[in-house]
């Protein structure tokens, strides 16, 4: 049975040198992050992706300058299921919803992950989310970062919501514990890309995408500072490998971190907190965009997630019994 057609995509980018040598599906991901790899490769493959005016396959190379145009039916969502999975709305309304993320959540269907995601969650809550691409989710937080998520409603609002991510307009604030005292704030500009031996992490690398990460100090405690984060772009673990190649890699990012480093002399329960701290210290706290169909400006902000916020109260109190003791 043919699956019914909710619209039609039509869309026009162009390679740029960080994807030149790259393939077709490659760039085309890159890209156009908002769709996933296996609907641009079906599109390909049907001949609705042309290069320089030309169908060409998957495998195929892409270069600097090359144009790429896409005119593809955009099919419902039905390869992924809708389940009542409980989710925090921070805000809704008919063109927009705003979630605070838990940690372990992962945000769409993978290898790995199938199900359980927040995408099927959201198919459960608006089902009319599944003639949007991706059920309306144009940015994305690693599966155990926490905290704030935009999520478009109808397919004028992605529209608008992917143009502003691609002119920088939306505004992401992060809070980061990091490894380390530092001494003030920063940026840190430095391509991303995959790893060159291990192709499930992300790197700094020549041939990567830029990047661009701003930091500012809030509170230094013993051997770790906690940071305000903003990004200006949005690559693939680019907080979490930023602070890595400055060698101020977040508590407990097991992927680019290493090792939990306790204070010399901490307390006991800050020992044993910071070594079971189960993931990244990474919780986006802060949200702001223009609202697609009014062109408000529109901010959203949430609590700290509660486990970081704990392992921050235990530092705090090591400081005071620190200064105590002085």
């Amino acid at each position: 049975m043919n699956m019914p057609i909710a619209d039609v995509v039509r869309r026009s980018v162009q390679v740029d040198p960080t994807l030149a040598g790259c393939r077709l599906d490659q760039a085309l991901a890159a890209l156009l992050p908002e769709f996933s790899r296996s609907r641009l490769q079906q599109w390909i493959e049907s001949g609705q992706v042309l290069v320089n005016d030309a169908p060409r396959r998957c495998r195929d190379r892409v270069w600097n300058g090359d144009a790429i145009r896409i005119d593809a039916p955009l099919r419902l969502n039905d390869d992924c299921a809708a389940q009542a999975i409980p989710l925090d709305l921070v805000y809704e309304d008919a063109h927009l919803l705003v979630i605070n993320k838990p940690a372990g959540l992962v945000v769409h269907p993978a290898a790995g992950n199938p199900d359980g995601t927040l995408q099927n969650a959201l198919l459960h809550h608006a089902p009319e989310l599944a003639a949007i691409p991706r059920a309306g989710i144009v940015h994305r937080l690693d599966k155990d970062t926490t905290g704030l998520l935009v999520v478009a409603r109808t397919l004028s609002a992605h529209q608008s919501l992917v143009a502003q991510l691609q002119a920088r307009e939306v505004h992401r604030e992060y809070r980061a514990l990091a490894v380390g005292e530092l001494v003030a704030g920063g940026r840190i500009e430095a391509p991303v890309g995959r790893h060159p031996t291990q192709r499930t992490r992300m790197a700094v690398v020549a041939r990567g995408r830029p990047a661009v990460t701003h930091y500012r100090v809030l509170e230094r405690y013993a051997g770790h500072t906690l940071l305000a984060v903003e990004l200006e772009t949005g690559r693939t673990h680019q907080i979490r490998v930023h602070l890595t190649h400055s060698h101020h890699p977040l508590v407990g990012d097991r992927t680019y971190g290493g090792r939990p480093r306790p204070p010399r002399g901490a307390d006991p329960a800050l020992v044993a907190a910071l070594q079971g701290f189960p993931r990244q210290a990474l919780h986006a706290i802060r949200l702001g965009l223009n609202h697609p169909a009014t062109g408000e400006p529109m901010v959203w902000e949430v609590p700290m997630a509660a486990d970081l916020d704990d392992l921050l109260a235990l530092f705090r109190q090591e400081r005071a019994r620190g200064t105590d003791s002085s």
